[in-house]
């Protein structure tokens, strides 16, 4: 499998699958043969379609998903399922590899590894980008917890993410389960932000930059991936550390996109504003919860304060580096 040069994907209507991946080996013996089976139904179905390649960019600096990805890809068609080692740290790394490794393909579509996709997913998000020539296309991602959430979780929503009709624009997108035309991205020379590797907030600011320089982003409500929520993630813990990572990442992506010096100056004092509103309404919320023995309020109110937290300290350059690692 090679690992050093782009992948010789020189026909038109080529497609790759982009599976990141970080000390999950579990995870990728699940979800690989399901990416192979989307894989060939899109080539079945289209005569003349390239067979799409999967394409698996492991972010371990001791490559823990190498032996997997290769016991898994044996049982395919050769060159279906690549392995690529990017030990740089961050997963902005892993996504410009991504980039990269599939710099003569049509199409890349990113999903996470502990995804499944379901139904006639790669079909929907293909078949939507050609008939419009989007540059990106987005689709819904709906979690499947490992344990019965406490009611805790259950009442605040936490893990219920948005839906829209199909053909919606978008600003904004995370790469958990995104298509992007490969060309359109060159064109508007566009790469993931390394500075955000190990903080998180890379796909926001390249979502965000892709719109503002002209592309276009859809939203594909067929294309459905299913999100395994680990016991791990199912706390009070985990939910308001990322609520305040996503507040502080926002914030700083905001300053991100101004060039000039007054332009990042009104985006600072909007994020602290905005952050500050969203303490004081959440700790409010939080408060009237508590009084009147409303969980629902509670939780969300403590949520709502987290990201405002993270939206205000990001204003003042604070950086919370959720992924670092030791």
């Amino acid at each position: 499998m090679a690992e050093q040069h782009p992948i010789a994907l020189q026909r038109p209507g080529s497609i790759v699958i982009a599976v990141l991946t970080y000390r999950r080996t579990e995870d990728l013996r699940m979800v690989l043969p399901r990416l192979a089976e989307q894989a060939h139904s899109v080539s079945d179905a289209a005569a003349g379609t390239v067979l799409p390649q999967i394409l698996v960019i492991d972010n371990d600096p001791a490559a823990s998903g190498r032996s997997t990805v290769e016991a898994v890809a044996a049982a395919f068609k050769p060159g279906l399922i690549t392995y690529i080692h990017e030990p740089k740290p961050g997963i902005a790394a892993a996504r410009n590899r991504a980039l990269a490794q599939s710099a003569f393909a049509d199409l890349l579509i990113f999903i996470d590894d502990d995804e499944m996709p379901y139904g006639r997913w790669l079909a929907h998000l293909v078949n939507l980008q050609r008939a419009t020539g989007a540059s990106a296309v987005v689709g819904p991602v709906i979690s499947d917890y490992q344990d019965e959430p406490d009611a805790w979780i259950t009442a605040g929503r936490f893990f219920e993410r948005r839906r829209l009709a199909t053909g919606t624009p978008l600003t904004v997108a995370a790469t958990n389960n995104l298509l992007l035309s490969v060309p359109k991205v060159r064109e508007l020379n566009l790469e993931f932000d390394e500075r955000f590797g190990l903080s998180g907030g890379s796909d926001t600011l390249f979502t965000r930059q892709l719109v503002r320089r002209g592309g276009t982003m859809l939203w594909c409500d067929e294309a459905i991936v299913v999100d395994r929520v680990p016991t791990m993630r199912l706390t009070r813990g985990w939910v308001l550390r990322r609520a305040l990572r996503s507040g502080n990442s926002a914030a700083r992506v905001s300053l991100e996109l101004e060039r000039t010096a007054g332009r990042r100056l009104a985006a600072r004092s909007a994020s602290l504003i905005s952050g500050l509103i969203r303490l004081a309404g959440g700790a409010g919320q939080m408060a009237l919860g508590l009084l009147a023995g409303s969980t629902t309020h509670e939780a969300r109110g403590f949520r709502t304060a987290a990201r405002g937290l993270g939206m205000a300290s990001g204003a003042f350059g604070y950086v919370y580096q959720e992924y670092k690692r030791t």
